[in-house]
């Protein structure tokens, strides 16, 4: 077991995948531009911006850099109005029995998400006090698969990269440990991922590593 965990947040430790896909489609639908599951798959572990360009190849039209920061805001505002329906029943009684048993085994635990939210969602579930450390989109400037919202988490905790061990479920995730010399632990979509160190099925699964 590494001394540092680091956890990516939407897909691992809370699914809200949902209510990413209903804020872009109100956001895409008032555009006028067609957006489905598929679209939206592609947007997995990919910072507000670079998901807004994804949505916007379908768009027959110009929008400033203005504008396309709005459109942003407001599917963060639509977004959030979604978050604030969370509770702590929405994350799963494996998920906080494994956090506590990683704590107790003297592992140091992080969230590494480029999610601006991420405080946001772990004050609704009540999981605030499972981590050490929070690197978010707050604080990096390059989403994955750049290494730099992992190794900033890594830091904040105080180990070295080849020391922590990064879980994730999506692919630019797992791209993003191994850049950053870490351990990739997939989990869900990533798990078949060829690069993935270790495939899990099972968040428990990881008191085996």
């Amino acid at each position: 077991m590494k001394k540092g965990i680091i956890f990516d947040l939407d897909g691992v430790i809370v699914f809200t995948d949902k209510f990413h896909y209903q804020a872009w489609k109100e956001m895409a639908d008032e555009l006028g531009v067609y957006f489905d599951e598929v679209i939206n798959n592609r947007l997995r572990g990919v910072s507000r911006m670079d998901s807004l360009e994804i949505i916007l190849e379908r768009y027959d039209g110009t929008l400033s850099q203005e504008e396309k920061e709005a459109l942003a805001e407001k599917k963060n505002t639509i977004y959030r109005k979604l978050l604030g329906t969370m509770t702590p029943e929405d994350v799963t009684e494996e998920v906080r029995d494994t956090l506590r048993k990683l704590r107790k085994n003297g592992c140091k635990l992080a969230i590494g998400s480029s999610s601006k939210n991420a405080k946001y969602i772990l004050e609704r579930v009540e999981l605030t006090d499972y981590f050490d450390a929070i690197s978010d989109g707050t604080n990096i400037t390059r989403s994955k698969p750049d290494p730099e919202v992992f190794l900033k988490a890594a830091e904040f905790i105080g180990e070295a990269p080849e020391d922590c061990m990064v879980v994730e479920d999506a692919y630019a995730g797992i791209d993003a440990a191994k850049a950053g010399n870490m351990t990739a632990v997939g989990i869900g979509d990533a798990s078949g991922y060829e690069k993935t160190d270790y495939p899990i099925q099972t968040f428990a699964e990881l008191l085996r590593l």
